[in-house]
Parts: C-alpha cells; sequence; structure tokens
C-alpha cells in the first residue's frame, strides 16, 4: 500500500503552529474593519498559537510615501496593535523593515519566480490601473513575492487572511514547493487560514462596498483612534434604507443591516437579540446604542495607544525585542536557503562563518 511522505516541517519551541500575519502602516487610524476582521481574530490566536505579528512598512513602500509621515504611521500601527490585544511577551511584533531578512528571501524568491507567474496577480493588475502603467513600479509587481517571503521566512505553518488574499497564498506555497523540490526541503509549506465566518463591516455611506481606507468618503469610516464624537456623528449619519422597521436583510436593507452587523460583532450578542431589543423603535435609536458600543470598545485602546505613543522609547524598545525574537528563526531560514542555493558563507577575519 503506497503512503505518501510527511509533509516537511520545522517544530516550534513551543510545539504550537507558527501563525505570521502583518498589516501596512498606510493611515494615521486603523478602522472598525481592520479591529473586527484581523486584529480581534488575532489577539484570539495567541492563545493557541505561536503568533508574529508585523507592520509591514516595506510593502507601503510600493507606493509613495513621505518618510516622516511613513515613520509617525509605522509606531501609531504599533501601538494600535498593542493597545487592541496583541501582547509582546506572548507573540512576536516587529517592524518588517527591522528584520532584513524579509527581502533578502525576497530577492532568492524573486530568481524562481516566473515572470508569467507574477503577471497574473490580480491584485496588481488592479492596483497598477488605479496608478497607470507609467506610475505602477517595479516593488509593486513583485510585492506578491515579498509577501510570500515573508510568511516562509518565518516557517510558518498557517497565514490568517482574507479571501482576496487566497491568490497570494497560493503563490506562497507554489515557491515554497518549486524550492523544496529544486534545493531540498528547506520550508514548510504554509496552510491559508480563510476566516470566513468573520463579520463583515462595510462602509457607513455606501453599506454594500467593504469599509476601506481609500472609502470615498471619509464619513464612511469608523477609526481606531478618531475622538468619540467623530464616530457617534458619523454612526448617526450613517445611510440606512427605506422604511422603519429594523431587521436583518442583506439584499434589502443593506445599511440597517451593516450596523447591527456592527453591533454583534462588538458585542457578541446574536443580531436576532439586538433586532428583537429595538423592534417597533426607529432608526435612530439605532444608531445612537450603537455609538454607545463603540464609544464603550474603542476608549480603552485609545487610551491604552495614547500611552504607549506618549513614550516613543519604549515602544521602540518592544520592537526592537521583537525584531531579536524575530531573526532568531528568519536568520536560520535565511542561512539554510543560502546554503542550498550555493552562496559562499560570509567569514568573519579569523575564518570561521558568520551566524
Amino acid at each position: 500500500m503506497r503512503t505518501d511522505p510527511a509533509p516537511f516541517d520545522v517544530p516550534t519551541p513551543s510545539g504550537r503552529p507558527r501563525v505570521v500575519s502583518g498589516v501596512q502602516p498606510s493611515a494615521d487610524s486603523l478602522h472598525l474593519g481592520n479591529y473586527v476582521g484581523a486584529v480581534r481574530n488575532w489577539v484570539r490566536m495567541q492563545d493557541e498559537n505561536e503568533c508574529v505579528f508585523f507592520v509591514a512598512d516595506l510593502h507601503a513602500v510600493t507606493v509613495e510615501q513621505d518618510p516622516a509621515t511613513l515613520a509617525r504611521r509605522t509606531r501609531v500601527t504599533a501601538a494600535q496593535y498593542i493597545a487592541a490585544g496583541i501582547d509582546p511577551e506572548r507573540s512576536t511584533l516587529l517592524v518588517q523593515s527591522h528584520v532584513p531578512e524579509h527581502a533578502q528571501l525576497a530577492w532568492a524568491l524573486n530568481c524562481i519566480t516566473g515572470f508569467g507567474e507574477a503577471s497574473r496577480m490580480t491584485q496588481f493588475k488592479d492596483k497598477s490601473a488605479k496608478q497607470g502603467a507609467d506610475n505602477a513600479t517595479v516593488g509593486l509587481f513583485a510585492y506578491p513575492v515579498l509577501m510570500a517571503a515573508d510568511i516562509l521566512v518565518y516557517q510558518a505553518h498557517a497565514v490568517p487572511v482574507g479571501e482576496d488574499q487566497r491568490q497570494h497564498l497560493e503563490l506562497t506555497r507554489n515557491l515554497a514547493q518549486r524550492f523544496n523540490t529544486r534545493f531540498g526541503d528547506t520550508f514548510v509549506v504554509p496552510e491559508p487560514k480563510i476566516l470566513a465566518e468573520t463579520a463583515k463591516v462595510y462602509d457607513l455611506q455606501q453599506p454594500t462596498a467593504k469599509m476601506s481606507k481609500s472609502a470615498a468618503s471619509e464619513n464612511g469610516l469608523i477609526r481606531l483612534l478618531d475622538p468619540a464624537k467623530k464616530n457617534a456623528k458619523k454612526i448617526k449619519a450613517a445611510v440606512t434604507d427605506d422604511g422603519t422597521e429594523i431587521r436583518f436583510d442583506r439584499e434589502a436593507k443593506p445599511g440597517v443591516s451593516n450596523l447591527l452587523t456592527i453591533y454583534s460583532a462588538l458585542t457578541g450578542r446574536p443580531v436576532d437579540e439586538i433586532v428583537a431589543e429595538y423592534e417597533g423603535r426607529m432608526y435612530g435609536h439605532l444608531k445612537v446604542g450603537l455609538a454607545e458600543v463603540v464609544t464603550e470598545v474603542l476608549t480603552p485602546i485609545q487610551q491604552r495607544a495614547q500611552e504607549l505613543l506618549d513614550d516613543p522609547a519604549e515602544l521602540d524598545r518592544i520592537l526592537a525585542r521583537g525584531a531579536e525574537k524575530g531573526r532568531e528563526v528568519t536568520a536560520a531560514t535565511l542561512s539554510t536557503v543560502y546554503e542550498r542555493m550555493g552562496f559562499l558563507p560570509r567569514l568573519e577575519h579569523a575564518g570561521t562563518p558568520l551566524g
């Protein structure tokens, strides 16, 4: 009877699977969709996984950035991770550019990635179409390979991503398998952890479009760091629907359904229970109630984030320690990759290999 060989694995020190994910520092605040759809799930994953979370500043520069703004947003994003529940003692929290092995491995992977293969990435097509062909950079074209390096350099077992990133995860798996076939077992082939059960948060002004930092109107976003009064004003101005009945119907009543989804996601209460509470009441009552819930959830996050931002030296120390922890894994991975590709080891003056 034929049995397939067990997949190549690199066990973690804890024996738990390693999970890797990150978000670009492309705004002055995360929005509620980021929190509900990604960060809050990361917090839960810390219980059963060895987690690496990073601020993806290398990805951010695939489009033009003001240097001072990028630096500020990198700290702000990291502070929000911690304030939202990412524990630097339980997880590895770092800035992508602080770990040079991300970029070094990306170059090695670029050299085994087919041009046509990279050209088929749908997100590059979408983003380059928005920027114009003459403005799209080589970095933007190659960023799915950098994303693969972000994952493989940590020997990740699973990657929590949205459905829109599934194609990039498939590229990552293909590159890992290709390298392993060509040079010998080196990389863990990661599994996508598609969070299908995660509530989708939609734009307050366009409730058929996902909440996004690129929203057509600032009023469509609930930002984690905005003052309570500002967020409450946006919620009260949220687009609702014809009629007055408060019920969940994504097709017929997308505006009200979005408010109910956010309410449920932040409180943990079933939508049906919330609908029953507001039976016979007006949309305005639901909006007031939701504004109170949003304020209750976001206030402690805002306070903790501000504490960290008021002490940048301490925040930088946390990130430096995260980079040290990350490099304990990434340096070993890159050393193996370089050896198997045939690169000569760099020697110290005494004649012994570095690393």
